[in-house]
């Protein structure tokens, strides 16, 4: 009984500070799933923890523990909706987390977010001319805007990873992608860089236009290292 009243507690707990976490103006995607998920998860956690620890006034000490879990668990999933609606918008976008957003071909930048990272999708055909490596300026204005968002966030774990079509070699195509990770990696500070060649390929390589979609550019905004995945997987 005492430990389901802890649990209460902790839900409690969590609502109170995911209210305060729910800040108006950041409109471009108003869900905060990540804070609430993380306010949660980490309010149970603390609650455990502090009636689990030995002595008396459990119930109290769970509280307490409730309390502090769901503020650092919901502080991360806040830190998540922030920059992506903050980087959005300074993209001239908003965030879509459409599954299907990334077939249309008119939509040259792609900002999502999930519950453990935001992801930067940029088209090849804003950002390199064909069989090169080198930012276009247009290109790296928009990755310098990212970078200057970024830099008010120095905990954020940054990492990038390019994608190519099926044209040439699997070995030719993972080299070029690489190179084009590492332009947009220096421009970011980004402290992991891959190149998945044509892995991983949004659509079929049986047309210029899946190819088009093929080609491009993702950037991983992870609030810590344990949430970092392989983008080639």
């Amino acid at each position: 009984m005492k430990y389901t009243k802890s649990i209460v507690v902790a839900s409690i707990a969590t609502l109170i500070l995911s209210g305060c976490y729910n800040q108006p103006g950041l409109t471009e995607d108003n869900s905060y799933n990540r804070t609430k998920t993380g306010a949660l998860v980490g309010a149970i956690a603390g609650a455990v923890t502090g009636y689990n620890t030995k002595g008396h006034h459990k119930n109290r000490r769970a509280a307490i523990g409730a309390i502090a879990g769901a503020a650092v668990g919901g502080g991360a999933g806040y830190m998540l909706d922030q920059q992506a609606n903050e980087i959005a918008h300074a993209l001239g976008t908003g965030v879509d987390n459409d599954p299907l957003a990334a077939l249309d071909p008119n939509k040259n930048i792609i900002v999502s977010k999930t519950n453990n990272y935001v992801k930067l999708l940029f088209r090849d055909k804003m950002m390199f001319a064909t069989n090169s490596s080198d930012l276009q300026p247009q290109a790296r204005a928009k990755v310098q805007t990212v970078a200057n968002l970024l830099s008010r966030y120095p905990q954020t774990i940054v990492g990038v990873a390019g994608f190519t079509d099926n044209r040439g070699s699997y070995e030719y195509n993972q080299r070029l992608s690489k190179q084009r990770a590492l332009s947009v990696a220096g421009v970011l500070g980004a402290t992991s860089t891959k190149g998945c060649s044509y892995a991983k390929a949004i659509v079929p390589n049986t047309s210029a236009s899946n190819m088009a979609l093929n080609r491009r550019v993702e950037v991983y905004l992870f609030p810590d290292a344990n949430n970092m995945s392989d983008p080639c997987q």
